[in-house]
């Protein structure tokens, strides 16, 4: 692979700096602290933010019950430093919890072929339920920008951006919590080809609740990993799923395999770079605060490479 130049990565960094500098989002904080160009004003802008994402939720923690955005805002308040010790984090977090005792979830119910491949009841367990069977929710879209167009996988990964969430929270301890991981770490197994029953873009949600789960679970995580990284096209994407999905699910794993997939991706993420240094109108701050991350990992890793010892 031909790698970009340490001036052409740290130019990309610089327009994504330059674009974060003066926004007053939650994912600019982000950016400004992993960039280590915090605000003396981001304290103040985290705490205003935190007021008016627990200012619009309803006394059982959710989004008016919508739930891609009250999961997302579980994520949200933990990224602002709001945990379990913060009494609107934690009706937050219940109300995801509780949608794992709901009718509707990933692998309810069984069919001959879904039985095949063990993605169902007689195999599966713990997964949060989006709504029920009867109502559809695909196509559904991520915060990170990602569309699930078909039911069965918009279902799964709905499920894994929970799993994630409860388990920042720290809830891996949890009967029904664990159950769910051990499924994901059991369906690992039955990916056998990319782009066979198991969509590319389930592949990527699963890897990403993997490399938050604790020992044993995450043992599996290289492996996962590796599939991905295997399956990544000469370009530097993957064929079948975001490009940004993917990124965030390898950043998040931090294996060998997943660095190593990172770094061939670089000129793709690189060719997606506007001017204003985002990518592009969808889900803008998110996707250029998973490029920025991306792009820190492999400046890091340049770094390394130019001051190792010969």
């Amino acid at each position: 692979m031909v790698r970009p130049r340490a001036a052409i990565l740290h130019a990309a960094i610089e327009r994504l700096a330059t674009y974060f500098a003066d926004r007053g989002s939650r994912a600019a904080i982000l950016a400004r602290r992993a960039l280590g160009r915090s605000r003396p004003t981001d304290r103040a802008l985290r705490d205003r933010l935190v007021r008016e994402m627990r200012g619009e939720t309803r006394i059982d923690g959710s989004l008016g019950g919508r739930v891609v955005p009250t999961i997302w805002l579980a994520h949200q308040l933990m990224d602002l430093g709001h945990r379990g010790d913060q009494v609107g984090t934690i009706r937050v977090v219940g109300w995801v919890l509780n949608l794992q005792q709901e009718t509707g979830a990933y692998g309810e119910g069984c069919t001959p072929t879904a039985h095949d491949h063990h993605a169902c009841e007689h195999y599966l367990g713990g997964f949060f339920s989006p709504a029920p069977q009867r109502e559809r929710i695909a196509p559904v879209t991520l915060p990170d920008g990602t569309v699930y167009r078909a039911e069965g996988p918009a279902r799964f990964a709905v499920s894994c951006l929970a799993l994630r969430a409860v388990l920042r929270a720290g809830h891996e301890n949890r009967k029904s919590v664990i159950r769910h991981l051990e499924s994901v770490v059991d369906l690992q197994d039955s990916w056998k080809t990319w782009g066979g029953y198991f969509a590319p873009d389930v592949v990527t949600a699963a890897l990403h609740a993997l490399a938050l789960a604790p020992p044993p679970y995450r043992e599996v995580l290289p492996r996962a990993a590796a599939f991905v990284a295997e399956h990544q096209a000469a370009d530097g994407t993957w064929p079948g799923t975001d490009l940004f999905q993917t990124l965030a699910a390898l950043s998040a794993a931090g294996t060998h395999e997943s660095r190593i997939a990172m770094r061939r991706a670089m000129p793709a993420l690189l060719s997606h770079q506007e001017s204003d240094g985002t990518f592009g109108p969808v889900a803008r701050d998110e996707r250029a605060l998973i490029g920025l991350q991306v792009m820190l990992l492999a400046r890091r890793e340049l770094e390394l490479r130019e001051t190792a010892p010969v």
